[in-house]
C-alpha cells in the first residue's frame, strides 16, 4: 500500500516491466507512464492502459513513449532524469474520491511535490473532489518529489486516474474500471496529441517576410 496522500481541488487545462514503445525523431517527448500492481485487481488499470495503449497510433507519433512501470517507481523517477518535455501519470484513485469508474485529469506542479498535501488543479468539466491515493506503495508524488534530489527537474505532468471498486488480491479489473479504460486511453491520446503539437508550433520557423 502506499502512503496516503490527501488531494486538494482538482486547474481547468483544455505489471512487472510492460512494453515501452518509442517512435523517431521528436517534436516534443512525451512519456506516458502506467502504475499500478495488476495483483490488487483495480489498482491495476494503470497497466492496462499502457497495454492497451500499445497496440494504438498514439505509441508511433513522434515523441510519444508508453511504458508500464507497474509498481517500479525509481525506475520511473531514473528514466526522468533523461528530460521529457510531457508526462502522463495513468494511475488508481481509491473508494470515496468518486463512483467507480470515474476518472479524474489533473495537472500536478512543482507546488504539489513540496507541500504533500494536495494533488493538481483539474482538467475542464472534471469535479472539485477531495482525491487520496493510498493504493499499491508506489506513490507518484513521492517519486516524482525524489527528482529533484536526483538532479532531475519536473516537466509538465498529468494525471489521468480512474476511481476503483476493488483491491483485494486478484488479477483483472471490476466491470466498473474495465469501462473506464477507452475513455482514459482517448484522454491520454488527447493530452499528448495537444502537446506535440503545441510544441511542434513552438519549433516551427517563423518565415521573416511575414
Amino acid at each position: 500500500m502506499r502512503q496516503s496522500v490527501q488531494a486538494g481541488q482538482p486547474r481547468a487545462v483544455a505489471p512487472a516491466p510492460g512494453p515501452a514503445l518509442v517512435s523517431g525523431p521528436d517534436p516534443g517527448h512525451v512519456l506516458v507512464a502506467g502504475v499500478g500492481n495488476i495483483f490488487l485487481r483495480d489498482d491495476g488499470f494503470g497497466p492496462e492502459v499502457a497495454r492497451r495503449l500499445a497496440s494504438e497510433p498514439l505509441a508511433f507519433q513522434p515523441g510519444v513513449q508508453v511504458v508500464d512501470y507497474g509498481i517500479r517507481g525509481m525506475h520511473l523517477a531514473y528514466d526522468l532524469l533523461d528530460p521529457v518535455d510531457a508526462l502522463v501519470l495513468v494511475d488508481a484513485l481509491p473508494p470515496g474520491s468518486g463512483m467507480p469508474g470515474d476518472l479524474r485529469v489533473m495537472q500536478i506542479t512543482p507546488e504539489d511535490l513540496t507541500s504533500g498535501s494536495h494533488i493538481g488543479q483539474p482538467h475542464v468539466g472534471q469535479p472539485h473532489v477531495g482525491l487520496g491515493l493510498d493504493l499499491h506503495g508506489m506513490d507518484p508524488l513521492t517519486v516524482l518529489a525524489r527528482l529533484r534530489s536526483l538532479g532531475g527537474e519536473l516537466p509538465m505532468t498529468y494525471l489521468v486516474g480512474c476511481v476503483v471498486a476493488d483491491t483485494e488480491e486478484g488479477i483483472g479489473l471490476s466491470s466498473a474500471v474495465e469501462a473506464a479504460v477507452p475513455r482514459a486511453m482517448a484522454q491520454v491520446i488527447s493530452l499528448a496529441a495537444q502537446h506535440v503539437s503545441a510544441v511542434a508550433a513552438e519549433l516551427t520557423p517563423t518565415d521573416p517576410r511575414r
